[in-house]
């Protein structure tokens, strides 16, 4: 079993790509038996809880600097890969931390791939509110998850503490930037890696094991 834990963050456009290219890397080692599993990462910590408008955010951050620009090298690779970036349609940066929550119950519901790229979809793809309870509830329904449950353990405070002790964890291994893929708990690959390297990557890692 070759264990890889992918340290990521719904709102990083780099973290969706990241994750469409694992898939195809995982793809290719049919004869491998893996476990993934979606850490949690903030890419912007200060984001208030109630999120941003984005394109306020963007400016104070960017400057007056042309995003469309800064947005085709990620569009190019999208198309390369599959991902659907629609980069107009997002009106909202949201915090991320009841997206963690949610792919957190969805890895022990046996449901984290699925979730995690119907979130990815929602938010770079269709524009949505990932912080938005209302959201999230729809997302795991769709993924076949019990909204009932998933909206009840949102509107309480369940595994927030775990999720920031994980992403402590996550900077006290030295991850900086993500996503950043973690194989064995002893290999560390940081960014969006092409395909090749990261099936060289996990091949080499189960050769030595």
């Amino acid at each position: 079993m070759i264990r890889i834990d992918v340290v990521s963050d719904v709102i990083c456009p780099w973290c969706f790509l990241g994750k469409r290219r694992l898939d195809k890397a995982l793809a290719s080692l049919p004869e491998l038996e893996t476990e993934v599993s979606f850490r949690p990462f903030f890419l912007d910590p200060t984001i208030p809880v109630d999120g941003l408008d984005r394109e306020k955010y963007m400016k104070d951050k960017f400057g007056n600097r042309d995003l469309k620009a800064m947005h085709k090298p990620l569009e190019d690779a999208g198309a390369k890969d599959g991902v659907p970036y629609q980069f107009d349609k997002i009106t909202r940066t949201p915090n991320t931390m009841d997206a963690h929550r949610l792919i957190r119950w969805a890895k022990q519901a046996g449901k984290q791939m699925e979730v995690v790229e119907a979130l990815f979809c929602a938010y770079w793809r269709d524009g949505r509110d990932v912080g938005d309870v209302a959201v999230l509830v729809d997302v795991a329904k769709s993924q076949g998850m019990d909204g009932a449950e998933v909206e009840r353990l949102l509107k309480s405070n369940k595994d927030a503490a775990e999720v920031m002790a994980e992403v402590q964890q996550a900077y006290n291994i030295g991850v900086q930037g993500v996503p950043t893929f973690i194989i064995n708990q002893k290999y560390g690959i940081s960014g969006a890696q092409d395909v090749a390297v990261l099936a060289d990557s996990i091949r080499r890692a189960a050769a030595e094991a």
